[in-house]
């Protein structure tokens, strides 16, 4: 509701005594300006209309320092807030000055103002003052209202306008503040301010609705606030007459108690008036505009009922007023539910007022806790803010559900979110110490106080089920419990030392859990940055943060470089907790084991790590190995020496290792032993391990590697792992090779080797494709699509030329291959799955990693597509199951598409169009030729082209040429296949076209005329005149094309209705317009694929203007070789009409064929059948008798009768009104009058284009323009 119903204007308060303040009051004015002023002097009784504007007429005056005249000054008071420079109290004292001078033309003034703050440029005369009421000047203000933009002063942008709000808000607080002691009692000036800003408030036009109820709350305000200070001074004056009337008779002044009675009584007096004047802003204004459709005035008036509860909560924190708080709690939009919330907080943070604030508590609690899943994220962040100030209060209001329902979003992906959960946690679970605590000197390790909270946060990660997330739930909790995160002493102390005489020991997953959050802080703490996937990036840190970053690594260092050690050896057989404690090194100072001198440490710490390597085969572990050697190898420390020796006798001895044991293995033949095969297998993925982080190519891997890739192609039973591996190990070899001599430090034979291990590699690769192990074609398919990519042409830009003889273009046989794999691979159902997901069907999780191992392949793919690896036009096979795997591919799918369109518009168009096409034969070879268009397989296929249309955007410029190709190419296959049936049947592909219709929206207007033109070049005259079923995509094509394109190409059959569609009466009409010429015609878009020759018209489609008779027409471009009577043999019955030309023949409306476009039609279908010449002369004299008989069979084709002529327009209104009526139907339209910037309400309304549903403006700019059927004689 923008509008509520109409109120009262003008509010009569009662008029009460006279009485004056005594001068010991402590409600004086403190400047003393009314001192002398009572209360009773300031009043004056209410003017009438009549005597309104007394003091008017005495011309000039002075306000603000200004000249002013007639109540106009040079300088508004608008401008002086607008500018800002002067000191708000300044301008105020200036105003009540004036006011006190002639108030009429100070209220005048005040009345422009808020008039002018509106964005009005409209000015209340002083006429208009004394004689008009609110309501009226209100509705001559809204017809003078500007509308050159739809802004206004709070809504607009800049500099000028930055601070207005602030400055127009402090005004108002300032001018009642100033007046509160005399003024504002006058009955004369709040009466006419609050009645115009009510009467504004109720306005239709948005610029004064907003601007005055700004003004009537910031009013309200300031009322409130001079109504505490009243009851302030009345409470301190009942006190003091109580004190004074207690004493005893004779020490009791019976004076000082008659001045404090009429002193209470002044202020009882004063705030009942301010009590009437808060009622009728409250009822006028706030409780119609709280609920107006702009949320914009709905959050101003709910943010100010905060202030009042909280400023007043004696008088307004109450269920009366918390109510309206409540039910806006519901407001559809975020802005105003973060009001309700910011609201609700400035209560709730102050203890005092929580008793007043069960009953509401109990009743919107609900709301409250479903508003932290806000889909705004600002709302939800102080819904959980306001939750922490409850629980904060009271720990019996939210109940166990509710603190749960809040607990999961610290894994929230909104950093904001997450943190302001993780503070309600650390509130609810950690802030509760025992006194006993405190009290107790601290101490250090598992016996610190930190110890039982740290264990506490264990028990509730575990129980949230979500294990992976530990740097999410830190996160979180970071801003508020760091201390407690960053205290690794205790950590440490709870996974070395033997518990404590009655403590309970952790058990196995809880230490895992332990050692995952500790290394959480670690890498928080050393980062300083969110964990991925929270957060938009790293920010600067300041001063205090980076110092902060350095004493925590090296506080960090300085523990773990001593206790980690211990650590690994404790845990050295756990694979997951070795994992995670291997990572901290890599948050490391390096420069302590220097400076600290714990060398010895380090030695340790490498000894660990040998022995893990040699223990496990586990690639999480080995890999965390490679990365910790990576780390401590930095040639910036001088550890590197000392780690570099040892990781070279590691490497040392695996290599010789996996060359004997590989040596003894393939001696072994088409047996091996499972030892042996094991022993080279935990070998193999050691070297695979290191050599991902670690140069190896001093050992010659590659031979190895190769011989055994190669034994296991030609025995056939290599285990499968050990091929995997083998493959991983050599595109290592590879990418190493590839890496030195593109720092061009090498030779050129090192360039020539590593082309001929790369080509021998990849061909290697294409023949382990045809493994019948999945995971090996797996693992050789994604090595082979990153090869491609690596070593295409991409290779040599960015100045690397040299690098040219290391192109390696993929032929086509393996293009096929890899796309084969993708379709047996990918694009299958999850049931099918079975060797990916290693038996695990039923197990969710096992189907989630086969989902991504699979979308991982197709994404590789798809980059060899992109960067032109592989042709363009084996994306179809991809593109065609962008609708039955959508769940699944269909961003990576839809993302293919954008980027190939990019790269080439009119190849990816083709591309699209053959996708559908091999989904259509597809169908058809399954459904045989006679298939049912309302088949699932077919509309499915529509579907997918209607998808492909909408990915083309609304630029229909930029596509222009794909579509019309795409168009080509569908026109061409839908007439491919013959029909064996003969010609009176459809082709096989016809109805490729309906689907192909899907993309003729996307077609300019003069384009939808080319295409049509190509579409005729494959019919036959017949084809026009079918209207079976089967020819109904035909049909429909062609009606798709002609709507909204130039209709001078319509056929004479066009829009009229099939036997299976609706049957509507539609009227044909002679066409009377002249037809353009051919040159006219093919000056569009044919030039993109059409000559000038196939752009020419034929005579099925083309209209023709009236025929009268063959004299007056006389066939001039008629050659005796191009006469037409060989293609059509006339019955005796046709002759004789033929020879009485000037017999009368029924007036019919059906336009008939134009001659000469028929002669040229059928020249280009039979000119090299029919050049006999003795028929030349024969077919030119029956002329006449032809053109009549074609009439006759035109109408007897078409069905239509003289009594069934009708505007054909109606069917498009039809059609139009239809659309209309279902889209209303799907519309949930407010009940609120939608209220448009005032630049939209009058001014442009003339301006704005005819109705396109308007049949008369249907009639003026389509069919009179295009001659629909000879429109013009239907109108005569």
């Amino acid at each position: 509701m923008i509008a509520a119903p109409e109120l009262q204007t003008e509010f009569h308060y009662p008029q009460d005594t006279d009485t004056r303040f005594s001068s010991d009051t402590d409600f004086d004015d403190p400047d003393g300006r009314n001192a002398v002023i009572g209360k009773g002097k300031a009043k004056k009784g209410k003017k009438g209309p009549g005597e309104k504007g007394k003091g008017m007429g005495k011309g000039v005056g002075r306000m603000n320092g200004h000249h002013q005249e007639n109540g106009m000054e040079n300088v508004m008071l608008f401008e002086v807030v607008r500018l800002g420079k002067s000191a708000m109290q300044s301008v105020v004292d200036d105003w009540i000055e004036s006011y006190k001078h002639d108030r009429d033309v100070a209220l005048l003034d005040l009345i422009n103002f808020f008039i002018q703050c509106s964005g009005c440029k409209g000015v209340v005369s002083g006429e208009m003052f004394r004689n008009m009421q609110n309501s009226e000047i209100i509705r001559k203000m809204t017809e003078e209202f500007d509308e050159d933009s739809g802004d206004y002063p709070l809504t607009m942008t800049g500099p000028q306008w930055k601070k207005f709000k602030s400055s127009f808000c402090e005004f108002i607080g300032v001018l009642v503040r100033q007046c509160q002691y005399s003024i504002i009692y006058d009955e004369y000036m709040m009466d006419t301010v609050i009645s115009l800003l009510t009467g504004l408030s109720d306005s239709q036009v948005r610029a004064f609705r907003h601007t005055s109820t700004l003004a009537a709350m910031k009013l309200m305000t300031a009322l409130v606030n001079v109504a505490l200070n009243l009851s302030i001074n009345m409470d301190n004056t009942q006190r003091q007459y109580e004190a004074e009337r207690n004493k005893m008779i004779g020490k009791r002044a019976n004076d000082r108690l008659e001045l404090l009675l009429q002193k209470r009584k002044e202020l009882q007096e004063n705030q009942d008036e301010i009590e009437n004047m808060m009622n009728a802003i409250f009822k006028g204004v706030f409780v119609h505009r709280y609920r107006d459709a702009i949320a914009e005035i709905r959050a101003i008036c709910i943010e100010e009922i905060g202030v009042w509860m909280k400023m007043y909560s004696d008088a307004f924190l109450n269920d009366s007023y918390l109510k309206y708080v409540g039910w806006t709690m519901h407001d559809k939009q975020g802005e105003v539910r973060l009001k309700c919330l910011t609201a609700l907080q400035g209560l709730y943070h102050n203890r005092e007022l929580n008793a007043k604030l069960e009953l509401f508590t109990s009743r919107f609690k609900d709301r409250i806790v479903s508003m932290t899943l806000d889909k705004e994220y600002d709302v939800a962040v102080q819904a959980i803010k306001l939750l922490t100030l409850v629980l904060h209060s009271s720990d019996e209001v939210l109940t166990a559900e509710d603190c749960e329902s809040v607990y999961h979003l610290v894994y929230s992906a909104h950093r904001p979110v997450a943190v302001a959960a993780g503070e309600f946690l650390f509130k609810k679970l950690f802030s509760h110490r025992d006194p006993e605590d405190d009290s107790m000197p601290k101490r250090r390790g598992r016996q610190s106080v930190n110890a039982n909270l740290i264990k506490t946060t264990v028990f509730f990660f575990l129980e949230s089920e979500l294990h992976e997330h530990a740097a999410y739930l830190v996160d979180s909790m970071w801003d508020c419990a760091a201390e407690l995160l960053k205290d690794w002493e205790c950590m440490i102390s709870l996974l070395l030392d033997e518990p404590l005489p009655g403590e309970e020991a952790l058990t196995d997953r809880q230490e895992t859990a332990l050692i995952e959050i500790l290394l959480c802080t670690i890498r928080q703490a050393a980062e300083c940055h969110p964990p991925v996937g929270r957060g938009t990036g790293k920010r600067v840190l300041t001063a205090k943060e980076k110092k902060t970053q350095l004493d925590d690594r090296t506080r960090m260092t300085e523990l773990f470089a001593i206790a980690l050690p211990a650590l690994l050896a404790k845990y050295s057989v756990d694979a997951e907790k070795v994992t995670n404690l291997l990572q901290l090194p890599q948050f490391f100072d390096l420069e302590i084991y220097t400076t600290g001198r714990l060398e010895k440490h380090l030695d340790s710490l490498l000894r660990q790590i040998r022995e893990i390597v040699e223990k496990h085969t586990d690639t999480d572990v080995l890999e965390a190995c490679s990365k910790t050697y990576h780390s401590l190898c930095n040639e910036e420390f001088t550890i590197f020496n000392r780690v570099d020796i040892a990781r070279s006798q590691l490497l040392d001895e695996q290599v010789d290792k996996f060359n004997k044991l590989l040596e003894d293995f393939l001696q072994e033949g088409e047996d091996p032993d499972e030892d042996d095969a094991y022993q080279v297998l935990s070998t193999l993925k050691r070297i695979s391990a290191f050599y991902n982080a670690h140069d190896l190519s001093k050992w010659d891997l590659f031979t190895s590697n190769y011989k055994l890739l190669n034994t296991g192609i030609e025995n056939g039973d290599m285990p499968e792992q050990i091929v995997v591996h083998a493959l991983q190990c050599t595109h290592y070899v590879i990418l190493w090779s590839l890496a030195k001599v593109s720092e061009g430090c090498s030779k050129k034979e090192d360039m020539l080797t590593l082309r001929k291990q790369m080509r021998a590699f990849c061909l290697m690769c294409q023949r382990y494709l045809t493994s019948v192990n999945t995971a090996v074609k797996e693992q050789a398919f994604t090595i082979l699509c990153d090869l491609l990519l690596i070593f295409s042409h991409q290779i040599i830009s960015g100045g690397r030329e040299a690098l040219e003889p290391l192109v390696y273009t993929s032929e086509a046989s393996l293009q096929s291959e890899l796309l084969n794999f993708i379709l047996d691979h990918v694009f299958i159902d999850q049931d099918e799955d079975s060797n990916s997901t290693d038996g695990q069907q039923d197990d969710e999780a096992g189907k989630i990693e086969a989902l991504h191992k699979r979308r991982n392949l197709l994404a590789a793919y798809c980059k060899l597509i992109i960067y032109n690896v592989v042709e363009m036009s084996t994306g179809a096979d991809i593109f065609k199951q962008y609708m039955r795997y959508y769940n699944d591919y269909g961003d990576i799918i839809k993302e293919t598409m954008s980027k190939t369109r990019q790269i080439d518009k009119i190849q990816c168009a083709k591309t699209l169009i053959l996708s559908l096409q091999q989904l259509f034969n597809e169908m058809l070879s399954e459904l045989g030729p006679s298939f049912d268009r309302s088949s699932s397989a077919f509309c499915g296929i529509k579907e997918l082209a209607r998808r492909f249309s909408l990915t083309f955007g609304l630029d229909q410029l930029k596509t222009r040429e794909a579509i019309a190709m795409l168009h080509k190419d569908g026109i061409e296959f839908a007439f491919k296949e013959v029909n064996p049936q003969g010609e009176g049947h459809p082709p096989l592909n016809l109805a490729f076209l309906d689907i192909l219709s899907e993309f003729s929206s996307k077609l300019m207007r003069q384009d939808k005329r080319t295409v049509h033109m190509y579409l005729e070049r494959f019919m036959t005259f017949q084809m026009a005149l079918q209207r079976e079923d089967c020819w109904l995509p035909l049909i429909s094509y062609r009606n798709s094309l002609q709507a909204g394109g130039d209709d001078d190409t319509m056929s004479v059959v066009s829009g009229i209705s099939s036997r299976g569609s609706s049957v509507r009466s539609k009227k044909a009409k002679p066409a009377t317009a002249k037809r353009k010429l051919p040159e006219e015609e093919s000056s569009s878009s044919s030039e993109v694929w059409m000559s000038r020759e196939q752009s020419m018209q034929t005579p099925v489609m083309m209209p023709s203007p009236h025929l009268t008779s063959t004299i007056m027409r006389e066939p001039k471009r008629l050659r005796p070789e191009e006469s037409y009577m060989g293609v059509y043999t006339m019955t005796p019955d046709q002759q004789q009409q033929h020879t009485h030309p000037h017999t009368p023949q029924p007036q019919h409306h059906q336009t008939p064929m134009d001659y000469n476009t028929q002669v040229t039609w059928m020249l280009a279908q039979r000119q090299q059948q029919e050049e006999v010449a003795r028929q030349q002369q024969e077919r030119a004299m029956n002329y006449a008798k032809l053109r009549s008989n074609l009439q006759h069979a035109i109408r007897r084709g078409t069905g239509l009768m003289e009594d069934d002529e009708e505007p054909i327009v109606e069917d498009v209104m039809m059609s139009s009104e239809g659309r209309i009526e279902d889209l209303n139907e799907g519309m949930d339209f407010d009940t609120m009058d939608i209220d448009l910037p005032p630049s939209k309400n009058r001014r442009e309304r003339s301006e704005l284009k005819p109705d396109f549903f308007d049949p008369a403006s249907i009639m003026d700019e389509s069919v009179r323009s295009t001659h629909f059927l000879g429109y013009d004689a239907f109108q005569r």
